[in-house]
């Protein structure tokens, strides 16, 4: 059989928000969506490109001696400017930098390459955690998400997915039966509002919503809205929401998850612009609380609010 590959962008250890207990999350690369507040905006294309970290760089020049066609610039103050464009040889440039400031935003790897890699963390997972596929979209890698998923679940490793469902359902059907909790966003209710933020319609999410929330993993299945200031953080979008999801399931469970202001800082690096000037504060207790109880007073019965 052929090796299987995929492309992943970060592979993060002791995360606690991805799932119960003590989780190691993969980060897939690729995403259909283009929300104007993506946390992880290096993970929104498919294509790999190389990043620049100033933080990192020691301003030597070596980059720019290497360059060939004008990748790698360097203004009068030293600092280092890529244009991604250039028919660079890239891995050079990365491999001739001595502090790593200048490296591919993510890596092909293979299956059971990345299987040993997360199996490192089994000791954490022993009474409680285990992997959370994320991204990105990992359902854009249908055939590596599944068979990452199946060989976890052969070492009993609990399997995690968070998805925004916006995938044909044979990519669904393709990992559902190998995952232990499926979190699943429902941003926005109203199509021409999600055009807006995400630039995509949502009538496919919506479908895949009622697919898993009818199938036999239905109460594995938790269902999120992250609370973005202008976007979906608005009474009238939880409620249509709550009412969608529980005219399929009654007994859905559902989360808000508190704004998360920490995103803007990884904009630069990718060359995209953040939704806000001036960014917004996280809501406070009262305010997330004011949410889940409108949630709850448009029938849902199972909420978790994410502060």
């Amino acid at each position: 059989m052929d090796k299987l590959y995929g492309t992943i962008f970060d592979v993060r250890r002791f995360a606690t928000h991805d799932g119960d207990g003590i989780r190691t999350t993969v980060f897939f690369k690729g995403c259909p969506l283009e929300c104007a507040w993506c946390h992880n905006p290096e993970g929104i294309s498919t294509k790999r490109r190389p990043l620049y970290f100033p933080k990192k760089c020691i301003h030597c020049g070596s980059c720019v001696a290497e360059s060939e066609f004008g990748g790698v610039t360097m203004d009068k103050e030293r600092n280092v400017h890529l244009d991604i464009t250039k028919p660079e040889d890239w891995d050079n440039i990365m491999e001739i930098c001595p502090t790593g400031a200048i490296a591919w935003d993510s890596r092909k790897i293979e299956v059971n390459e990345l299987l040993e890699e997360v199996r490192k963390d089994e000791p954490f997972f022993k009474y409680s955690g285990g992997v959370t596929i994320s991204g990105g979209e990992p359902l854009l890698q249908p055939l590596f998400a599944a068979e990452l998923l199946l060989l976890l679940q052969y070492y009993k490793i609990h399997t995690a997915i968070e998805t925004a469902l916006l995938v044909p359902n044979e990519n669904v059907a393709a990992v559902l039966p190998y995952l232990d909790s499926i979190f699943a966003d429902c941003k926005i209710f109203d199509e021409q509002e999600h055009i807006r933020a995400t630039k995509v319609s949502n009538v496919r999410i919506k479908e895949n919503i009622e697919f898993i929330l009818t199938s036999e993993k239905r109460d594995k299945v938790i269902i999120r809205t992250p609370m973005i200031p202008e976007y979906t953080a608005n009474d009238e979008n939880v409620a249509a929401i709550a009412k969608f999801i529980t005219n399929i399931y009654p007994e859905v469970h559902y989360e808000i998850l508190n704004y998360n202001p920490l995103a803007s800082a990884k904009y630069h690096l990718v060359g995209r612009e953040y939704c806000f000037k001036e960014n917004p504060k996280r809501f406070t207790k009262e305010q997330m609380k004011h949410f889940a109880e409108i949630a709850v007073s448009n029938g849902i019965k199972n909420i978790n609010i994410d502060e």
